[in-house]
């Protein structure tokens, strides 16, 4: 062997340069091979936006330990709040609009600036509302029952005493509704849906808010004891214009004392009274339309 490399060297790097050739060959190959057969790349799956998701909350009990509950859709920092119920099952169909616009909002979570964050209150009152449904909780108009019951049925908590006259503004123990003189508990918050009410505000800081009622046809602006807001006469003509009710400065048809628009207006968060024109209707595109446009008017902020 040593002889044969000694007299044909040539050869033998000839060979030697045979072999590192293939070697660089199947290399290549097996390498070509191994990115064809790698597989695809997996995408991550988008997780859902922030705004997509509602969320759910008990943010206080009625005096008979029923739930008042609040749904919130955005994750924007203006929040906006929706109040339905404070009057219980006597206005019993602002309870079933407030549903509408939890329903409709889940379903169309994107109609929501980015901006902004929405927060209905459907039933400040469930007591209230079950003295005519017989149901704690979601109801349909089924289940309303007033044929047989007094006027103003519902109206007031399981204490007799309304919510609504039970707010830090110009507070006294007897206010009126109409021509009747109503409780308005012991003092300003001793009950504990106007409770609720108060600590979620404190908590979710809106920048405006809205109550649904029944039944003058009208929106109203809130004042306390330094006036109508600026914002608050501005929120007014957009829905009134928007949805057909008339706008009302102030409500005087008779005295009211503890309301919640006017607790409002006196920590300075701008309020209105949107009040339905019957009992037993919720009207939904005219308050479709009042609600897109405070949506509108509020993009701004």
């Amino acid at each position: 062997m040593i002889l044969f490399v000694r007299k044909h060297p040539l050869a033998i790097i000839g060979v030697l340069a045979v072999l590192c050739i293939g070697t660089i060959i199947i290399v290549g190959l097996s390498k070509k091979t191994v990115d064809q057969v790698a597989p695809t790349p997996v995408v991550p799956t988008k997780t859902p936006d922030a705004q997509m998701l509602p969320v759910h909350a008990i943010i206080g009990k009625s005096v008979e330990g029923r739930n008042i509950e609040s749904y919130t859709y955005g994750n924007g920092k203006t929040h906006l709040l929706f109040v339905g119920g404070i009057h219980g099952g006597y206005e019993w169909n602002s309870v079933l609009l407030a549903y509408k616009f939890i329903d409709y909002l889940k379903e169309n979570p994107t109609v929501i600036p980015k901006n902004l964050s929405i927060a209905i209150i459907p039933s400040a009152n469930p007591d209230g509302v079950f003295r005519v449904t017989g149901k704690s909780g979601r109801f349909t108009e089924s289940d309303v029952t007033t044929t047989s019951l007094p006027d103003g049925a519902g109206r007031f908590n399981a204490r007799n005493v309304d919510i609504n006259r039970n707010f830090d503004c110009k507070w006294k123990p007897k206010s009126t509704w109409k021509t009747n003189i109503v409780s308005a508990g012991t003092h300003a918050f001793s009950e504990p849906e106007a409770v609720a009410v108060r600590n979620f505000v404190a908590t979710f800081s809106p920048a405006a808010a809205i109550f649904w009622h029944s039944k003058s046809n009208a929106v109203y602006a809130s004042e306390c004891e330094s006036g109508i807001l600026p914002v608050t006469l501005d929120i007014m003509n957009a829905y009134s214009v928007a949805s057909g009710y008339k706008a009302i400065k102030s409500f005087d048809a008779y005295e009211i004392s503890g309301d919640a628009e006017g607790w409002l207006a006196s920590i300075n968060v701008p309020a209105i009274t949107v009040e339905l024109k019957t009992h037993e209707t919720i009207e939904w595109e005219n308050n479709l339309a009042g609600f897109n446009a405070l949506l509108n008017y509020f993009k701004k902020y």
